[in-house]
């Protein structure tokens, strides 16, 4: 069975372990790994994962370039890495659409974008000059949820889904970090282009719930996700393993679901 990890943060060696901190700190949570490249390459292969999506997020218009720099450049260096790229609401237009092209030639498959790292709303309108450069080109992984805030809450994504038919959407962290109970709000999306990934998830929910938000939308719409370097990948695999899910869900959502979403 090939295991995909689709949700990985990496960041150079030389502020990976302060980066990580920074996590840390912003979740109120201990942090399993240090950040760093190889930290993230010796885990993978210890819990025989083939393949990690990798982002970093710019929380400045100025980082994006050296971030996607960086992406780039480990993309080149480990084969076991899918690249998204990064790109930040209050970039204008044609920069926009210029990093998005720069990127795409490079092999980049998607985007991440953190509305709480970032501090923008889904639906701000400077946040649609993004959607407008990637619907129907790249999809974007949303960080989703959090009790603190409203940036990344699911009905303002609800929104973007009902007025982008052409924007394909991972909406992380099993859909809402913290306000799992707002899943059910996806039901009123009148496009079906959204996916979920299980990361920090299901270290909180209860199996009954993940399970049953899985099943109420189906087994092939989740991808597996570690939150690198916050959880261990042993951990969340075994968490995942322990929810009542068939072979098949199994291996959906470990690997063949994002194998197909992405065409890898």
């Amino acid at each position: 069975m090939d295991i995909i990890n689709a949700h990985a943060h990496i960041y150079p060696d030389k502020i990976a372990r302060k980066a990580a901190q920074a996590i840390g700190d912003f979740y109120d949570a201990i942090i399993e790994h240090d950040g760093t490249i190889d930290a993230l390459l010796k885990e993978s292969s210890e819990a025989n994962i083939s393949k990690c999506l990798v982002h970093s997020v710019a929380t400045t218009v100025h980082q994006v370039s050296s971030i996607n720099g960086f992406i780039c450049d480990q993309m080149r260096k480990h084969e076991e890495f899918v690249g998204f790229m990064t790109l930040h609401p209050d970039m204008d237009a044609s920069e926009i659409r210029d990093e998005v092209d720069k990127c795409i030639a490079l092999g980049f498959r998607g985007v991440k974008l953190h509305p709480d790292f970032q501090r923008f709303n889904i639906d701000d309108d400077s946040a649609t000059r993004i959607y407008d450069a990637v619907a129907g080109r790249l999809p974007i992984l949303f960080h989703m949820g959090d009790a603190r805030y409203d940036y990344s809450s699911v009905s303002r994504l609800v929104s973007i889904l009902n007025d982008y038919k052409e924007l394909q959407v991972i909406a992380a962290h099993m859909g809402a970090y913290q306000r799992w109970d707002d899943v059910c709000l996806y039901h009123k999306a009148k496009y079906s282009n959204f996916h979920f990934d299980t990361s920090s998830s299901l270290a909180f929910l209860p199996k009954e719930k993940a399970l049953g938000i899985i099943r109420d939308f189906g087994a092939d719409k989740f991808f597996f996700g570690t939150d690198y370097p916050m959880w261990t990948a042993k951990d969340e695999l075994r968490r995942l393993n322990d929810l009542d899910l068939t072979e098949t869900e199994k291996e959906l959502i470990l690997g063949e679901n994002i194998k197909r979403f992405l065409n890898l």
